[in-house]
This record gives structure tokens, sequence and C-alpha cells, in this order.
């Protein structure tokens, strides 16, 4: 069963990556909740909502850390690159764009030969 949002809680969600820069206080005042209101109990309810807007918002920059690498093949010598590039490739892994390693095997006859496999006594 889907929750129901309120309209601050949906304006809250949607200010948190904006205009409050990923503080959950400022979101919380911005989306006109009162001081009062625990910060703590809007984002234990919106905790399912703000970890998919938190992925939307990965996904959503993953373009920008591309470019930085490219940018970083392209001037290598750029103050702070290593920094920026290291940056990059987190926000990369976090959105799924993953490091591979590939192993191939190869074989001439087709036949693999195991290990023996250990005897499990019987009672």
């Amino acid at each position: 069963m889907a929750k129901e949002l309120t309209d601050k809680h949906k304006k809250f969600l949607d200010v948190l990556f904006d205009e409050a820069g990923g503080n959950p206080t400022a979101a919380k005042r911005l989306a006109g909740f009162s001081d009062g209101y625990s910060t703590r109990e809007i984002t234990n309810f919106l905790k399912e909502e703000i970890v998919e807007a938190t992925q939307l918002y990965i996904a959503m920059n993953a373009p920008k850390a591309a470019r930085a690498i490219v940018d970083g093949i392209m001037s290598p010598t750029e103050l702070g690159i290593k920094e920026k590039l290291n940056a990059a490739k987190d926000l990369l892994d976090r959105a799924g764009f993953v490091k591979t390693d590939k192993v191939q095997v190869e074989t001439n006859n087709g036949i693999m030969i195991l290990p023996a496999k250990d005897k499990v006594e019987e009672d």
C-alpha cells in the first residue's frame, strides 16, 4: 500500500536536492514545516522516497562525472584533477557504471579436472 504524501512532504522532496542543497533541516523550512516539527520524523517517514530521489539525483549527475573523466584526459595537468577524477569515478560507481574485470578461460581438449570431493561420513 502506497503512503499518502502531503503537499509539504512533496515540497520537501522537491527542494531537498535543489534549494536546500541536500540539507534536510533547510528542506523542512522551505517546504513550510514549522520549526517545532521534527526533521528526523520527516526523514523517517520519507526514507524510501529520499533513497529513490538520491538514486535519481546521482543518475542525473552521472553525465557530468563522465564528462569530468574525459576532461581529465584532455587536461591532465589541471589543478586538482586527481581529486576530481576520484569523485567522478565514485559517482559513476554508485550510478552503476562499475569497471568490470574479464577472465577468459581457454582449453584445448574440453576436459576439466576438478579436485576430489570430501568424503562425508555416514552414521
